[in-house]
């Protein structure tokens, strides 16, 4: 099993580059930043952004240099909120991040801000990542680190300076530093082979958790340890496990009679809230993870199933067919009265509460549709984000500010994974080395 450095111990080897250009005038997105993020349903237009190659620190790290300036071009184009100018129309050539560069030539090729950065192979064979971000207009030095990591590590040094350029421009955590779980698929469609898998935000560094010998589904991050719980059909009834991911360590969360589904961690990671299936019915059930204590919170003829916790914990949505048909209602998170909040034509299935608390996304089908949309807590605000066949299970990232699904056309095609920002501006399929489906996003990495 391979151990990746924590953020904690690569940043905490980072060291600040010094202010090269201090102006008199205070920087344009010190007092804008956060404003670059669109509001939805709103008007917008895309930060224009220049991000050359990093320098070299010896003609050796050419490659990497270059490797680690697409990572980061890359993952800031897909968020929405930045338009990286192409390389070709760029005046200036940086050679030397220590020297300002020449805000004129940046002007003119309409960038509102640069990445200067250098990449340098160390006597003890460690990897030296530097960078600087410039306010264009003003000429100000906006941010600077410098990080030293092991070679093989140069992925994630990327992604930690892309969250850094997206918090320092946006005033919003990134969150391009973060895994996916999601259940990998190969074979003909009948007779699929599923195996969890993890991979990087963008798709890189795939591996898999399990061999593909049991069907597993609906695997979901802790909030606060690096461990997985998913649904696991065997020889009998559907188990509920927890993984570790580091170490590969495996147990059970408990042995309950019938059918158990879409379990879910709580805020905190101390609790596993899930659906338990007896006779025709299900409800919710939460267990205490230290204790293995089990307390039901629902009690209805009804099907209650896809709990998910506000980022609090002291509420829950679902999805429930006690009025009839699937809808979404909310409740404390210790059980009680249960309110709906949705009300559109169709049915509502695969709440998920985003972590910034503000919106809960769902699938809706109707119309021979499956979209894809998020409204208020409340029930207010409805919007769909994208529509199609066949569209389920989305899933936050930490920042609240991204959705990642799965689309699943049928047939011999097989599902693939798809990113959207809450505006729904940006669609965009997530690659993955086969079919892929039900995708749950990690925390930043800690």
């Amino acid at each position: 099993m391979t151990f990746r450095p924590s953020r904690r111990q690569l940043i905490s080897g980072a060291a600040s580059l010094g202010v090269l250009a201090a102006g008199g005038a205070r920087s344009a997105f010190a007092q804008q930043g956060p404003k670059i993020v669109p509001i939805p349903g709103g008007e917008f237009q895309p930060m224009s952004i220049a991000i050359p190659n990093f320098v070299p620190g010896t003609p050796s790290d050419g490659e990497v240099g270059a490797n680690v300036t697409q990572v980061i071009t890359n993952n800031l184009k897909r968020s929405g909120l930045f338009a990286p100018i192409d390389q070709a129309a760029f005046i200036e050539r940086i050679t030397n991040i220590d020297v300002a560069p020449q805000f004129a030539n940046w002007k003119t090729v309409n960038a509102q801000a640069l990445v200067t950065g250098r990449m340098t192979r160390q006597a003890d064979g460690s990897l030296k990542a530097e960078f600087r971000l410039w306010d264009v207009a003003t000429g100000q030095q906006l941010a600077g680190r410098a990080y030293s990591t092991s070679p093989e590590y140069w992925r994630r040094i990327a992604h930690i300076i892309s969250d850094q350029i997206y918090e320092r421009l946006t005033g919003e955590k990134g969150y391009f530093d973060t895994r996916i779980v999601f259940v990998d698929e190969t074979g003909p469609a009948q007779h699929r082979i599923k195996r969890l898998a993890l991979m990087d935000q963008d798709g890189a560094n795939v591996r898999y958790l399990t061999r593909g010998s049991d069907l597993v589904l609906t695997p979901r991050f802790s909030p606060s340890t690096q461990e997985i719980t998913y649904m696991e059909f065997g020889q009998g009834d559907p188990r509920v496990y927890l993984l570790n991911i580091e170490t590969g360590q495996r147990e059970i969360v408990g042995n309950f009679p019938g059918m158990s589904f879409a379990p879910r961690f709580s805020p905190d990671g101390q609790r596993v809230i899930m659906s338990l299936q007896q006779g025709g019915n299900a409800n919710l059930f939460v267990m205490d993870l230290r204790s293995k204590s089990t307390t039901r919170l629902t009690d209805t003829p009804a099907i209650d199933t896809s709990p998910s916790y506000a980022p609090d914990g002291t509420q829950l949505c679902f999805e429930s067919d006690r009025g009839g048909k699937p809808q979404i209602y909310v409740m404390a998170a210790t059980g009680g009265p249960a309110q709906r909040i949705s009300f559109g034509d169709g049915t509502y299935s695969t709440p998920v509460w985003s972590p910034r608390g503000d919106y809960i996304a769902f699938t809706k089908q109707g119309g021979g549709q499956f979209a894809i949309g998020i409204m208020k807590p409340d029930g207010s605000g409805e919007r769909i984000l994208t529509a199609g066949f066949h569209n389920e299970g989305p899933t936050f990232a930490p920042n609240g500010r991204v959705l990642m699904f799965f689309r699943d056309p049928g047939g011999e095609a097989g599902p693939s994974l798809f990113s959207i920002d809450i505006s729904g501006r940006t669609e965009q399929r997530v690659p993955t080395p086969s079919f892929a489906s039900d995708p749950a996003w990690s925390p930043l990495l800690s």
